[in-house]
């Protein structure tokens, strides 16, 4: 979040920030870790507070309360503060400058208008990421990216992109959490407070190559086979076929009498049963 930057930064070159916000802290757009370290390396925070008035020298804060939507509403209740200046966190919007040239480029509230497969209404155009209405973010955007390449590749040969069928949520109930050992996270190093509030070396330090390896090994591969094997060694009727190291598995329907116990061992979720019409 860039006012949390802004204000840790502050603090790094000798001055007092003091973050002022209309919401509750449980309802900040940055990340809770990042609040807590700031608030550890010495920045205030006022909650549920909006500037109502800024002048030379000082900035008159009012205080807010939720409604029984959630909403901030003011109170009336004021606050002056000393302050020399103010930076304001008004957010992002994507740049369409070099855009506007483009004719029937649709764009709607700052936006670029997409279909299904990520095309724009000029034939041949993609975009994806903050670039499009939706959540912005880099997983959201990762996502955009592999679907707009297969519709890109589709538009390319001249043929209709295939859908990818839903995968449903790889849920805890799923899981047969038996089959893993207990691996506690690896903590990554933490440059020590007195540092953190008069240096801009790195907070969190990064993992070594082992450490990396063995937070990889911690993975559940919720709903992913890892070709553990264990459908291959339980089932009686010898209806699992091995494909090779990467190819996963084949069923031989023709054995397979539909007993379950393959999808009950699973450990990682990855096996459906469905009913068979008949």
């Amino acid at each position: 979040n860039t006012a949390i930057d802004v204000a840790r930064t502050v603090k790094r070159l000798g001055s007092e920030p003091i973050v002022v916000y209309r919401r509750t802290r449980d309802r900040a757009p940055a990340h809770a870790f990042e609040i807590q370290e700031a608030i550890e390396e010495g920045v205030s925070m006022k909650w549920l507070s909006t500037i109502s008035e800024a002048e030379a020298g000082e900035i008159r804060i009012e205080k807010m309360k939720l409604d029984e939507s959630g909403y901030p509403q003011p109170t009336g209740e004021y606050e002056t503060i000393a302050a020399d200046s103010v930076v304001l966190a008004l957010g992002q919007d994507t740049n369409l400058g070099f855009l506007a040239a483009m004719p029937n480029l649709q764009v709607d509230r700052g936006s670029v208008v997409v279909d299904a497969d990520m095309m724009t209404s000029v034939p041949g155009v993609f975009a994806g990421g903050d670039m499009v209405p939706g959540d912005r973010n880099v997983t959201v955007a990762i996502g955009h990216g592999k679907r707009a390449a297969r519709a890109i590749d589709a538009w390319l040969k001249g043929v209709t992109a295939t859908k990818e069928k839903p995968v449903g949520p790889a849920s805890f109930d799923r899981l047969n959490p038996w089959y893993y050992a207990d691996a506690p996270q690896k903590i990554r190093p933490q440059l020590d407070i007195v540092r953190r509030q008069t240096t801009f070396e790195e907070v969190l330090q990064g993992l070594t190559e082992e450490n990396a390896l063995f937070e990889a090994r911690r993975c559940m591969s919720c709903g992913n086979c890892f070709e553990c094997d264990n459908c291959y060694g339980v089932c009686p009727d010898n209806a699992v076929i091995k494909l090779g190291p990467g190819k996963r598995f084949r069923f031989n329907y023709d054995y397979c009498k539909g007993c379950g116990i393959c999808a009950n061992e699973c450990p990682c979720g990855a096996i459906d049963m469905v009913r068979e019409d008949i």
